[in-house]
């Protein structure tokens, strides 16, 4: 039997790069995946190709800026399951042209961010909750970003709402485990998707990449990998933790990484 038979599981923001790495795991392993999406006719052609590979998939309306889609499309999942199992908050966003350091960042570009990415989690968290207290419990695995760890020379808005997001899902684990309820986040580092290769120029990505320990860029079925973890029975013991993906970021002292000569012997 695969880890997530007979689940109902939803991932947000789920048609491409990370989001849709989650959702066919999660489908490969048993679960039926509701495709939470703006772009419908997007998700129709996943939930389809899920379906061709075996799985199953369907369609829920989420959309940024329409946040009130993002407790009906939780509700819309239970109206027709009776329930969810597993919720994976995927959707998050920064604007680099008005994200910056504390004094180069208006208030409002500031509170906005802030607010678009803490919300969608915020009120998706807490449709699922209520369902999931009343049907035994349930998984959820919110995607932070290592950025929520490490502070970041600029980008203070998306840094402190994705720190937001690790002491959102902290509280919910501490104040649900009572019910069944799990919570986690995944702190993802540098992962290549296809829009983050299209933002940045080589020169950039190769002195980033010396950061990293493991020497190079994560994939998206990285983050799934860590994501079927945590939503599944392997992970029953775990929650309320924050599980870097991002090949060993932020370990290094800054004192050491200069010597980038130095190499292990032994």
């Amino acid at each position: 039997m695969s880890l997530l038979t007979d689940k109902i599981a939803m991932v947000t923001s789920s048609t491409r790069g990370i989001g849709k790495a989650c959702a066919v795991r999660l489908a490969q392993e048993g679960a039926k995946v509701y495709l939470a999406v703006r772009r419908l006719e997007a998700g129709q052609a996943l939930a389809e190709e899920i379906a061709a590979a075996g799985g199953q998939a369907a369609v829920c309306y989420f959309d940024a800026s329409k946040p009130e889609t993002f407790r009906t499309c939780v509700e819309e999942v239970v109206a027709k399951e009776g329930r969810i199992d597993i919720l994976v908050n995927n959707y998050g966003a920064t604007d680099v042209r008005k994200d910056f350091d504390l004094l180069h960042t208006d208030a409002e570009d500031f509170l906005a961010i802030v607010n678009d990415n803490l919300r969608s989690v915020y009120d998706t968290c807490r449709a699922a909750v209520a369902s999931m207290v009343k049907t035994g419990g349930g998984s959820i695995v919110n995607i932070a970003s290592v950025g929520g760890k490490y502070p970041d020379m600029y980008r203070i808005s998306y840094g402190v709402a994705k720190a937001s997001i690790i002491f959102l899902s902290q509280n919910i684990a501490t104040q649900y485990a009572h019910a069944g309820v799990r919570c986690n986040c995944i702190l993802p580092g540098f992962i290549a998707t296809d829009a983050a290769m299209g933002n940045m120029s080589q020169e950039f990505l190769d002195t980033f990449l010396k950061t990293v320990p493991m020497g190079r860029a994560g994939q998206p079925g990285d983050i799934a990998d860590a994501c079927l973890y945590l939503a599944s029975p392997l992970s029953s013991f775990v929650t309320g933790e924050a599980l870097p993906v991002a090949g060993g970021f932020g370990m290094p002292s800054p004192m050491y990484s200069h010597y980038g000569d130095m190499k292990s012997k032994g």
